[in-house]
């Protein structure tokens, strides 16, 4: 098991990456990476990223098994996350699909 991993026993979680500025959080509070974060039932990637405490002002963007969704949008046991900060270049927020995806 990863150094600071939560699994629950029966195995419910999600695994969750952040990148850049998001990452940086991860770094300070001495996560791994990625982070195993246990979930028991859907929700969204919104009050996931509340659980964990990442500042809403910092999410720009949610990849859920590698597909841009919207924060609003539901996270399931098993899925794969990743939040993306403000600041991805222009022509990448359109090609990755960011362009209107933070509600």
């Amino acid at each position: 098991m990863q150094k600071g991993a939560i699994v629950l026993d029966n195995g419910a979680c999600v695994e969750v990456r952040a990148f850049s500025f998001i990452k940086e959080i991860f770094d300070r509070r001495g996560w791994p990476f990625p982070m195993e974060v246990p979930l028991e039932q859907e929700c969204t990637a919104a009050e996931l990223a509340e659980k964990l405490e990442i500042p809403p002002e910092k999410i720009e963007a949610v990849f859920v098994n590698g597909i841009i969704r919207k924060l609003n949008e539901s996270v399931k046991p098993g899925d794969r996350v990743a939040f993306v900060p403000p600041g991805t270049p222009g022509p990448y927020r359109v090609i990755l699909g960011i362009v209107g995806k933070k509600e």
